[in-house]
């Protein structure tokens, strides 16, 4: 009876993890790029933190308000998928396949409410602390979009570190460093996004996450630009601290990030508040090869 029940557990993660790299596959190229370079202990455990956050990021950008949920039905809809989300991590199962394929990463990384409750707290941010639909922009000071910040996307790498290193022993100092490096990631990441999606945050959403001035100027740009260098910069430093088949995925997505702050450097605000910046497929796939032999060479010194 029990190998009945665990067959049948085994098959409903596997199915779990399938709808959670669909995801990936549906949003996300360039991420979906990135964990194919990573080592198989860790790749599944990152795909599903990934649709975990996917998933939350679109309920609160405009999926359940398109769905035609009221303000107060799509507080409640983020509220219920963070208790399920919560309930699963301590039992090890949900109904709802991507929130499932979550725990499972969760208990083997020992993810954890420090991690989790951040992240939801930025989510719920986005909607909103109101009793009825926001009315006018939603804006961020400098210590609100720290806070935001460590919570959309910090903890997010924090989170992936603890996957990479579940496996491994390293000392204090090698861990605060990855640490650092994995929140310094994430948040050149975040900002690098904002300055991407200035156009829909600002339109289609209302937010500005950037600063509490109406419009950007091509001076606050640059000075985006040079903290999110000062952010890769640091993250970088601390790549050959993690583990040997997590480091060339990292490197593919600092690289790509890096580039994408190139254009940025290289596009006015007013174009920003136009388009999307993009790196094409045949770029990304040439950093992506720059990373693995970077990576292979370090290896093999």
């Amino acid at each position: 009876m029990s190998v009945a029940m665990d067959t049948s557990l085994t098959q409903f993660t596997r199915t779990a993890e399938s709808a959670a790299n669909q995801v990936i596959a549906a949003y996300s190229t360039s991420f979906g790029l990135a964990c194919k370079l990573l080592g198989p202990r860790h790749r599944q455990h990152v795909r599903n933190i990934y649709a975990l956050v996917r998933v939350a990021d679109e309920l609160v950008d405009g999926v359940t308000a398109e769905a035609g949920l009221s303000y107060q039905e799509q507080c409640d809809a983020l509220s219920h998928f963070i208790d399920e989300t919560h309930r699963a991590v301590k039992l090890g199962y949900s109904s709802d396949l991507i929130i499932h394929a979550f725990a499972q990463t969760a208990r083997a990384a020992r993810i954890d409410g420090s991690l989790i409750d951040p992240f939801f707290e930025s989510m719920r941010t986005d909607l909103g602390e109101r009793s009825s639909a926001p009315a006018g922009p939603l804006r961020f000071d400098a210590d609100a979009h720290q806070g935001y910040v460590h919570g959309s996307a910090e903890v997010v790498g924090l989170m992936c570190l603890r996957v990479f290193m579940r496996d491994e022993n390293i000392d204090d100092g090698g861990a605060e460093a990855l640490q650092y490096g994995a929140s310094r990631l994430g948040a050149a990441f975040q900002n690098i996004n904002f300055l991407r999606d200035l156009a829909d945050d600002t339109t289609r959403l209302g937010r500005n996450y950037l600063g509490t001035s109406e419009h950007l100027e091509d001076r606050d740009r640059m000075r985006w630009v040079r903290t999110i260098r000062a952010q890769l910069a640091d993250a970088n430093a601390v790549i050959p601290l993690l583990p040997h088949d997590a480091r060339a995925a990292v490197r593919s997505a600092l690289s790509l990030f890096t580039a994408l702050t190139d254009k940025i450097e290289q596009t006015t605000v007013d174009e920003l508040y136009r388009s999307r910046v993009r790196v094409p497929d045949a770029v990304k796939a040439g950093l992506a090869a720059r990373a693995v032999a970077s990576t292979w060479m370090e290896l093999h010194r």
